[in-house]
C-alpha cells in the first residue's frame, strides 16, 4: 500500500498517508525495508500520531505521514495529538483539534507534543531497523489513567451506540 504511493509519486511529488502507528516499529523484514525505501527516497519530513478513536472502526491506533518524493529524510518531525476528549462516531475529530499542529508544521517548532529526530542517527546503529516510533521526549513515561466514572460514561455511550446499532440492523431484518 504505502510502496505503491512511494512508486507511484513523481519527484517532488508529496503524500499524506494514513498508516496503523505499529508500521514505525513492525521488525519483520518488508516493514524495515519499506521504512529504509521511505527514508531513503522520500523526505518523510512529519508523522502526525493520532489518538486512539479517530477513525470510528479501525481499532487501531494511527499515524499520517507526510512525505515529498526525491530528497532522501534528513530529520523527521513529530506531532503527538493530545485531546482531552475521547474520539468516536459521535465526538470526531475537528479543525480546533489540530490548529496547535498546522501552526507548527508550518516551522516543525518544538513543543510539549512535537519534536524532531536525526535521520543519521537512526540509520547508523548497527542492526537497524529504521525504528520510527513515536517517542516524545518531553512527556514523561507515566500514563495518565482514566478515572471509573468517565471509564463507565464511555462504556454507556458505547452500549448506547451499539443498541442504536442493533436496532437499526433489526429494522431490517
Amino acid at each position: 500500500f504505502l510502496q505503491h504511493f512511494i512508486k507511484i509519486l513523481k519527484a517532488g511529488g508529496r503524500a499524506g498517508v494514513v498508516i496503523k502507528n505499529t508500521f514505525l516499529s513492525n521488525t519483520d523484514n518488508a516493514s524495515i525495508a519499506l521504512r529504509k525505501q521511505l527514508l531513503e527516497s522520500c523526505n518523510l519530513h512529519t508523522v502526525l500520531d493520532l489518538p486512539g478513536g479517530t477513525f470510528t472502526g479501525a481499532g487501531v491506533k494511527t499515524v499520517v505521514l507526510f512525505f515529498e518524493k526525491g530528497k532522501s529524510t534528513r530529520k523527521v518531525w513529530y506531532y503527538q495529538l493530545n485531546l482531552d476528549r475521547n474520539l468516536g462516531k459521535t465526538n470526531p475529530l475537528s479543525e480546533e483539534d489540530l490548529a496547535e499542529f498546522v501552526a507548527l508544521q508550518k516551522t516543525f517548532a518544538d513543543s510539549d507534543n512535537s519534536w524532531s529526530i536525526d535521520v543519521q542517527s537512526l540509520m547508523a546503529s548497527s542492526q537497524s531497523t529504521y525504528d520510527l516510533s513515536v517517542k516524545n521526549p518531553n512527556k514523561k513515561d507515566e500514563v495518565a489513567l482514566r478515572s471509573p466514572q468517565e471509564i463507565l460514561e464511555e462504556m454507556r455511550a458505547l452500549d448506547e451506540e451499539s443498541a442504536e446499532i442493533l436496532n437499526s440492523i433489526a429494522g431490517l431484518i
